[in-house]
């Protein structure tokens, strides 16, 4: 009989949520724990075994779980390793996936936190059913998920997919945290909105509501807020960036034809302030052949559980 639920754990350098979760998407039970807490990884691991198992034992899901999944930064799929710990506390590389395997008795897969999100919209969201889309996190950073024919792509080192880091902008582009130039992250993220809003104010004259703040600390949630009170300034940042992501789009979409783009994240909540830039330049540059055939949409996943769902997808890989 096959076991009814996974385990999903997403492992962030600050905290690592953690929840129990059935075929459907429903997580059963969840938890947190901080995880920059911990001075090494062995009691990072006791901790979440003994907080896992209490919400198992809560529910009563002991011998009942198919797998677990964990969604890391820099986790390889092939080789459940994080080979670059970006964030966390630890030295790496960390095997994570075999240190997990042998502590709970039950088998482990990891990936990282963009690939997780895709295979979770795949399995519980808006992308059920297609076997061709592009998952595009929209938060700190911009993460992407490639699903081509219902394989995610990993390449052949599991670290295929970096959408983010494909260059926009060739000359005199923004500086990005992988050290690159004119990086798509470094304008089309939660941090490269606000850094859009320091550039416009100043170089612009125009009257803002952002001008009351102290513009080092502005932050994406200040230019929507602006925007949504009709400030037009802070609607011209959301139309900048949106314009930005859009023609990006364009150009994956020559690369694999998906059927559709899925925004995740943050900037998702900006609605139309975000969707109508990108889904305008996203027209105007796309091929005539590939135009009309691409939608692109909200992810459907519920925001508290979206990365507990994302990585607990991975867990109904793992094969009896």
């Amino acid at each position: 009989m096959a076991k009814p639920y996974v385990i999903g754990i997403d492992m962030g350098g600050t905290n690592t949520a953690f929840g129990i979760v059935d075929a459907r998407g429903n997580v059963i039970a969840s938890d947190s724990i901080k995880t920059a807490k911990h001075s090494n990884i062995d009691d990072y691991i006791d901790e979440l075994y003994t907080e896992i198992t209490r919400i198992m034992d809560a529910v009563g899901a002991e011998d009942k779980i198919n797998g677990i999944g964990i969604g890391a930064p820099n986790a390889n799929y092939y080789t459940g390793v994080i080979e670059d710990g970006v964030n966390l506390p630890w030295p790496t590389p960390i095997p994570l996936a075999d240190i997990v395997t042998k502590k709970f008795g039950i088998p482990c897969i990891i990936t990282n936190d963009a690939n997780a999100a895709a295979i979770g919209e795949m399995t519980y969201g808006a992308a059920r059913g297609m076997k061709d889309f592009i998952m595009i996190t929209l938060g700190t950073g911009v993460g992407s998920g490639i699903v081509i024919n219902g394989q995610m792509v990993y390449g052949h080192d599991g670290f295929a997919g970096e959408l983010g880091h494909v260059t926009v902008k060739r000359n005199n582009g923004r500086t990005c945290g992988c050290g690159r130039t004119g990086c798509l992250e470094a304008y089309c993220s939660a941090t490269g909105v606000a850094r859009t809003a320091r550039e416009f104010l100043d170089i612009r004259k125009d009257k803002s509501k952002l001008r009351e703040l102290d513009p080092d600390s502005i932050t994406s949630k200040d230019v929507y807020d602006a925007a949504m009170a009709g400030d037009k300034l802070a609607k011209e940042i959301f139309d900048y960036t949106g314009t930005i992501l859009g023609e990006a789009l364009a150009d994956f979409t020559a690369f694999s034809s998906p059927e559709a783009f899925v925004i995740f994240g943050g900037l998702a909540k900006s609605g139309d302030l975000i969707m109508k830039p990108i889904q305008e330049a996203y027209d105007k540059n796309v091929m005539s052949i590939f135009r009309g055939k691409a939608k692109i949409i909200f992810s459907q996943m519920k925001e508290a559980d979206a990365a507990i769902l994302g990585a607990s997808a991975l867990g109904w890989e793992v094969k009896e």
